[in-house]
Order: structure tokens, then C-alpha cells, then sequence
């Protein structure tokens, strides 16, 4: 049906000469007339009837309105999402991201955008497996937060900041003193480790093949917070990636942080999206919120929570 037939419809349903919707419309009498006809005849009865100079509802029109009413106002209603989505001021971005990066790149990155552009929300998507990516050519994530560059060809991957990689000790731990280790020195030491599906699991096994270590893993945890919470009991000590500095908490145990000296003790943190699909406006300003942020050497400062900095590698 011509949905400005049902606008019309409504319009003279609701009291409104047919010469008055033509002149709203610029229309001539006649046209809106037989547009009144040809929608009667696809209903299949008469809808209006004449009465005086106005046009009355039939039993079947006043049936028929409670749902033109009804459709016309969803159709408002979803043009309005529309034009809230493509309005970059007021639009949705639709972000993936590690957990790892959850605590501090995230937070930063969107409250910096949302202080320019307070209208934009976030639909916000930590993943849960960190070795596959949420970018699909049909799916509905705009952009990616992470350190797996995907090997599809579809996806764009552009580096924004290397993450050092340290070694979390307890703080009674004979190297606590210590700024800087390398892996080969706590070769004999039970190690913290994290899950097989977090990305930072194949990096470590890398560092530890190449240092010629053979780990003995004494645990095996969900996430980082969890890692330094059994580092600082004294349960072992764990390779982390370096986050910024923080005060921390002075009634609660910290793990003491060293800085790997191994070669490749880093990890590369990307934005990722799809190139086979269209960024709605809200979703492209946040992306090159991003980059220019990384550009210009703005993102979060890498460093130790007592004191030692690592500084970012940035692209």
C-alpha cells in the first residue's frame, strides 16, 4: 500500500477536508481523491463516505484506522531510530574489546569521545574468546579493541600501542627489589597462568620456548585481576601485560612488578573493523577519535603501580 495514502487517509479521518490535505501537499483535490479510491480499492470496501462537505468513517474505515494509527506511528518511530543512528551526534557504537584492556584503554578512549560528543552511546562487548573476532561482514559490531591482528581479509587491523610485558612476584619474592628479569632467570618458579582462550596464553608460550624454559604451571585462572590476586598470596608469579600506573591499595597485598627484558615481552594493541561494512557516522567519529589519539601519542601511559614507567611503543 502507498503509505502516503494511509497518511492521507488518516489525516481526512481525523477531520480535514480533502482540499485541505491537498494544500498542506500542494496537491490538486483530485489527486488526493482518487489516492483515497485506489486505497479502498486495495482494502477491498468503502473506507469514508460523504457526508455534507466532510468525509465520515465507515464501520470498516473506523476498524481500519485503529491500525493505520498504530502503523504509522511505529514507522515514526523507526524513522526517528534511523535518523538517531546516522546522526553521528547522537548515534550507537557497537564496541568489541579484550577484557584485559577493559580496565583502562576502554574507559579512557570513550570517556575522552563522549566528552566532545555526549549524545553518542556505547554498546559495549567484552569477548569472551580472545583468539576469534567479533567482526563479521553481517554481524553488529562496528569496531574491535584488540591484540589479535584476524588473518581474514575482510578486516582492517591497525596497530595503536605496544603493552610491555611483566613479571608479577610476590612482594616478599627475592627479585621484589628489582626493576627489570629476564624469563630463563625464574625458569624453577610455579607459574600463574591464564586461560587457553585469552591471547595472552600463546604469547607467554612463545616467551617461554624461546627463553628455553619449560614452565611449571601451578595454576590456571579466568583473568588478570584473578592472576595478581594468587601472585600477591604468594601462589606464584605470572607474566602480565603492563597497565597504567595506579596508587594501590595500602591494606591490601600487591604483587611487585618487573619489567621482561626478553626479546618480543610485548604485545601489540589494534582497532579492528570490517571493510565490508559501512560504519554508521557515530561509529566512524569514534574510530578516528581513536587513531588520532594514538597518532598523537595521547593514549594511557604504561607503567608499574610502585613507580617504575614503561613507556608505549606507539604507532
Amino acid at each position: 500500500m502507498d503509505t502516503q495514502a494511509l497518511f492521507w487517509f488518516q489525516q481526512v479521518a481525523d477531520g480535514a477536508t480533502v482540499t485541505q490535505v491537498g494544500d498542506i501537499e500542494h496537491l490538486a483535490q483530485s489527486g488526493v481523491s482518487r489516492a483515497l479510491a485506489r486505497l479502498e480499492g486495495e482494502v477491498g470496501t468503502p473506507l469514508l463516505r460523504r457526508s455534507g462537505r466532510r468525509l465520515r468513517l465507515t464501520h470498516a474505515g473506523v476498524a481500519f484506522k485503529r491500525h493505520v494509527d498504530a502503523m504509522l506511528h511505529e514507522l515514526d518511530d523507526g524513522l526517528a531510530a534511523v535518523h538517531q543512528l546516522v546522526d553521528p551526534e547522537t548515534g550507537t557504537v557497537t564496541l568489541s574489546f579484550q577484557p584485559s584492556l577493559g580496565t583502562w584503554l576502554v574507559p579512557d578512549l570513550v570517556s575522552r569521545f563522549r566528552a566532545d560528543h555526549p549524545g553518542v552511546l556505547f554498546d559495549l562487548r567484552p569477548k569472551r574468546d580472545e583468539l576469534t573476532t567479533a567482526l563479521q561482514s553481517r554481524g553488529d559490531v562496528d569496531l574491535e579493541l584488540s591484540t589479535l591482528r584476524a588473518p581474514a581479509p575482510e578486516v582492517r587491523w591497525r596497530g595503536l600501542l605496544h603493552q610491555p610485558l611483566q613479571l608479577a612476584v610476590p612482594a616478599t619474592h627475592p627479585l621484589a627489589a628489582r626493576t627489570e628479569v629476564a624469563l630463563a632467570e625464574v625458569a624453577d618458579e610455579a607459574f600463574v597462568t591464564i586461560r587457553p582462550t585469552s591471547q595472552l596464553g600463546p604469547l607467554f608460550d612463545e616467551l617461554c620456548a624461546r627463553a628455553g624454559v619449560q614452565p611449571r604451571v601451578a595454576f590456571v585462572c579466568d583473568d588478570l585481576p584473578t592472576m595478581r590476586g594468587f601472585v600477591a598470596a604468594g601462589l606464584g608469579v605470572a607474566v602480565v601485560p603492563a597497565t597504567p600506573r595506579t596508587s594501590s591499595d595500602p591494606g591490601a597485598a600487591q604483587p611487585r612488578y618487573l619489567l621482561l627484558t626478553d626479546a618480543g615481552a610485548a604485545r601489540e594493541v589494534g582497532l579492528a573493523w570490517s571493510n565490508e561494512r559501512r560504519l554508521l557516522p557515530a561509529a566512524e567519529l569514534f574510530r578516528q577519535h581513536v587513531l588520532d589519539r594514538a597518532a598523537d601519542g595521547l593514549l594511557p601511559r604504561l607503567g608499574t603501580p610502585d613507580g617504575g614507567q614503561a613507556e608505549a611503543a606507539r604507532r
